[in-house]
């Protein structure tokens, strides 16, 4: 009797498995912005930041602007430098508008497996659940996180040229200013998709150091070299910017992040729906290294580049080299260090070893003296990042039929 009965219950269950409706498809998501992550850090040349403090009973509000639009949207919390869960009391999603502010009627609960709250294990990075929201190419929206408990050390992007606000207490859902506290970095924020727009759509990677990053450009402005090439396409792929201020393609830093080399896989490679990299580093390798009495040759450069060639490569990703910009009148500026990315820029032209080259140098360097960057295009004295001006002039020097 027993045995008829179980028989009977599978008989049911399988009948009632084949008449269901097929389980729906998962949506294709597509990457539309991404910051690459760094260790907390003190106070940098840009001014102090939040991230060696952290967090405790504070909302923290941040602008980023995405690169595709869609119906709805997720966010990726990085706590890859924690050392803690990382405890988000709850997060929030919207429409940004001016002075902090949120748009009235779009602020959208972020979810985590379901949950409202969640903690970001150390080391790990975490998405969100779908919410939604419409948005279009180019919307500014605004990521709001409550931590009710010390977060300890922040994970966070140091020169990040965004706007982030914190306030006491619980804000998650006022749509006012969180007040003028402000910050030129942002923290735990790595990635938003997007999805609800047709088939999953490829990004372009554009992977560097501060002029990637858009040190010089004007913050909140959305004037970095990324920033515009995203205009230039208008969605038609996802612009996603890995620059970190400072670094270099083959030295580790605890202030300017991992080497190009070690990041590359996480924050290039492993970027949603990746088909280009745009690579632009190599300035600081040349810069620096004679601070420390180990003058980097070209020759080691190349090196570095051919490691990342091959890297994308392997994965199917195209690599486009970017020419490394003028640095005369800099605190880089010497014979030697010229010498080097004379030769470096000449093997990035001729070599064929990218699939394309963007000539940055060229886009930026007075016609005058090719080793100076145009005064016009110059972020003030120091005569090495480009301002709005030379980041624009930038990312018209990419040919969209390379990407």
């Amino acid at each position: 009797m027993i045995k008829t009965k179980i028989a009977a219950a599978l008989l049911a269950t399988a009948a009632s498995v084949s008449l269901a409706a097929p389980a729906e498809a998962a949506p294709p998501w597509s990457g539309a912005w991404a910051r690459a992550q760094q260790v907390a850090a003190p106070e940098s040349w840009a001014g102090p930041n939040w991230s060696l403090t952290g967090f405790a009973d504070q909302t923290l509000r941040q602008e980023l602007r995405l690169t595709e639009g869609g119906s709805r949207l997720r966010i990726e919390l990085s706590n890859v430098y924690g050392d803690r869960p990382l405890k988000v009391a709850g997060a929030t999603v919207g429409l940004a508008g001016p002075g902090g502010s949120v748009v009235p009627g779009t602020v959208r609960t972020l979810t985590f497996g379901g949950r409202s709250s969640v903690a970001v294990a150390a080391g790990r990075e975490l998405m969100s659940d779908a919410a939604n929201l419409r948005t279009a190419a180019l919307d500014r929206i605004s990521v709001t996180l409550y931590f009710k408990e010390a977060t300890g050390p922040a994970t966070f992007h140091e020169a990040a040229s965004d706007l982030a606000y914190v306030a006491g207490g619980d804000r998650r859902y006022s749509t006012k200013s969180l007040g003028t506290q402000t910050s030129h970095s942002s923290y735990f924020l790595s990635g938003a998709e997007v999805s609800g727009h047709g088939p999953r759509r490829q990004s372009i990677v554009t992977f560097g150091d501060s002029i990637t990053d858009g040190v010089g450009s004007a913050q909140g402005a959305d004037n970095r070299y990324p920033d515009k090439l995203a205009e230039r396409l208008g969605g038609r792929y996802g612009v996603l910017n890995a620059g970190i201020s400072g670094n270099q393609v083959l030295a580790d830093s605890p202030l300017y992040g991992e080497s190009g080399l070690h990041r590359f896989e996480r924050d290039a490679l492993g970027q949603p729906g990746v088909r280009t990299v745009v690579l632009l580093e190599g300035v600081n390798d040349i810069g620096m290294s004679g601070w420390t009495g180990t003058p980097v040759t070209a020759e080691a450069l190349i090196a570095g580049y051919r490691t990342l060639i091959a890297a994308a490569h392997e994965r199917g990703v195209r690599i486009v080299g970017g020419t490394v910009t003028p640095f005369k009148g800099s605190y880089y500026d010497t014979p030697a260090n010229e010498a080097v990315r004379d030769a470096v820029n000449a093997w990035i032209r001729g070599s064929g070893e990218f699939d394309a080259v963007a000539d940055f140098d060229l886009a930026v360097s007075d016609p005058a003296d090719r080793d100076r960057m145009l005064p016009l295009y110059s972020a003030g004295s120091d005569g090495l990042h480009p301002n709005d001006a030379g980041l624009a002039a930038m990312a018209r020097a990419i040919p969209l039929s390379i990407l």
